[in-house]
């Protein structure tokens, strides 16, 4: 067998219906359309009309919304620092979050970061982030070093 001798299998490829091409054809004249009104013309879609009943989608309601307000924030686990600061992207005595920017381990534009504590540092460390939480506030002190948190709020 050779690539130009393979066929698809039967009944997986279907005909084109040509319309226009005749009387003969079964399809000529109007091309299956019928006769005059809108649905005839080309370059006309009546997507999602029902007949004057209405519509599905205008029936169903509608769930949920982004929240404009809401604060973009970035999670960051301790592992990931350590992982970092090993790979030599950090140095390890006074982290910001534009070191965390320039080392390519937080974008830009996804928001301010927040420090979670997955994991564990070797060596105590200086951290200047917008949050963190209470669990890597703890695993950092308990180090000798010190978090400095640049947003202050009580819920995150």
């Amino acid at each position: 067998m050779k690539l130009n001798e393979i066929k698809p299998s039967y009944g997986s490829r279907k005909k084109i219906k040509r319309v226009g091409r005749g009387s003969g054809s079964g399809l000529g004249r109007t091309a299956g359309r019928g006769f005059k009104g809108q649905k005839s013309r080309s370059g006309v879609s009546i997507n999602g009309f029902e007949g004057g009943q209405m519509p599905i989608y205008r029936r169903l309601p509608k769930r949920g919304f982004r929240n404009i307000f809401s604060n973009k924030i970035q999670t960051l686990n301790l592992s990931n620092l350590q992982s970092a600061i090993d790979r030599k992207k950090l140095d390890s005595e006074a982290i910001t979050e534009e070191d965390l920017i320039k080392a390519k381990i937080l974008k830009k534009s996804k928001g301010k970061c927040k420090i979670l504590g997955n994991g564990n540092l070797k060596k105590a460390i200086k951290l200047s982030v917008s949050y963190a939480s209470k669990s890597a506030i703890k695993k950092i002190d308990d180090l000798g070093g010190s978090v400095n948190l640049t947003i202050k709020s009580g819920a995150k």
